[in-house]
């Protein structure tokens, strides 16, 4: 497998994996903002298939915003997301970063509890889907 980070650019594969999982999967409408052209974005390929995806940036103060983490749902389970959130460390301090945050969606916050995210704020809603804050120092 490999990662491939792109900047200021929502990539092709990147959009096809976010349309696939965030829109049809989950229903949100809204999915493309302002972010993505401040956002650098990492897609894992496995034999040049796109398999799995997110972005970050920066939030100024040392601090990155992970978002739009979505790994294919064939491919959940197997490591996936842990790969990404890896690489979004090993970029951040590349960067000079000091920490990551996220506006976890609830059911997901375990998954960054398990990645060393800790929850930093109340929950709030996105698109009527329910968010916990989390951030992680590194």
């Amino acid at each position: 497998m490999t990662v491939k980070v792109y900047k200021n650019a929502v990539p092709e594969e990147a959009a096809r994996l976010r349309e696939e999982i965030f829109v049809k999967e989950q229903g949100f409408t809204d999915e493309f903002d302002e972010f993505d052209s401040r956002s650098l974005h990492l897609v894992v390929f496995d034999e040049g298939e796109p398999v799995a995806t997110l972005r970050f940036y920066d939030e100024g103060g040392g601090s990155y915003h992970i978002g739009r983490v979505a790994v294919k749902k064939d491919r959940r389970g197997g490591g996936l997301g842990r790969q990404l959130i890896d690489e979004a460390v090993k970029e951040v301090k590349l960067l000079g970063g000091s920490a990551l945050t996220v506006g976890a969606q609830e059911d997901k916050s375990g998954f960054y509890s398990r990645c060393g995210f800790k929850q930093c704020g109340e929950r709030y809603f996105e698109q009527d889907y329910p968010h916990i804050p989390m951030k992680k120092d590194i």
